[in-house]
């Protein structure tokens, strides 16, 4: 008997995925190296519906509620019949409280109340994930090596490291390990183009409104262990 040949098909080579990387810059605008940006925060599939929704308990959060108008019984005033019932000619009235007249009580006006929503933590985590990968699709992440933050406070070197990695204008987030007063952040807190954060404070609606967001080294260790560690549990 003739043994068939069995014809084996090349199996296709496994395709290997790209590190997600960032430059890190120096204070001067020169790439000094690279920084690894996670995929379980910058890699993940973007929900723009849950951005949206975030943006909205937000900024529905940072409303005081605080406007309030008074009814006809809480005006402080006469309670005499301001004429006679009869014989004047003119309408019948009684208390000069009433929403008819200038000076009265307000009609079905504005009383305190809370406007906040509430979202879930897990939601709230999955947002900053989706808006932190938009950025990094769209190339609005940038690093910075920690050194700056021994730097001597000078505005203007910040300003022209700023106008080196981003040159069309817009809005700044830099994003701090933790809020101190170094000499970075005494540097960049004049600039009014410049918003800055910690990376556990971070949060979609300011990521959302900036147009370059610059983390410092450090900051990104920091983001991954407190969010990577919450969303797990």
């Amino acid at each position: 008997m003739n043994s068939k040949t069995v014809k084996v098909k090349p199996q296709p080579k496994a395709k290997t995925e790209k590190p997600l990387e960032v430059s890190v810059y120096d204070l001067k605008g020169k790439t000094v190296g690279l920084a690894a940006l996670p995929k379980a925060i910058f890699g993940v599939k973007v929900n723009i519906p849950l951005i949206k929704q975030y943006v909205r308990v937000y900024l529905q959060n940072q409303r005081q509620g605080n406007a309030s108008t008074k009814t006809r019984g809480e005006v402080t005033g006469s309670t005499r019949k301001i004429y006679r019932q009869k014989g004047t000619g003119n309408a019948r009235h009684g208390s000069i409280k009433a929403p008819i007249f200038v000076g009265g009580g307000i009609t079905f006006g504005p009383k305190p109340r809370d406007y906040s929503l509430k979202m879930n933590k897990k939601q709230k985590t999955l947002a900053l994930f989706s808006s932190l990968t938009v950025k990094a699709n769209d190339k609005e992440i940038f690093a910075l090596q920690d050194e700056v933050g021994k730097m001597k406070p000078k505005t203007k070197e910040v300003a022209l490291f700023l106008k080196t990695i981003k040159k069309e204008k817009g809005k700044f987030l830099l994003v701090m390990p933790k809020m101190e007063k170094n000499g970075y952040v005494l540097s960049a807190r004049n600039l009014p183009n410049v918003e800055m954060t910690q990376a556990a404070s971070l949060n979609p609606y300011i990521l959302m409104r900036s147009n370059a967001v610059i983390f410092l080294e450090e900051a990104l260790t920091v983001l991954e262990k407190h969010f990577l560690k919450q969303n797990a549990n």
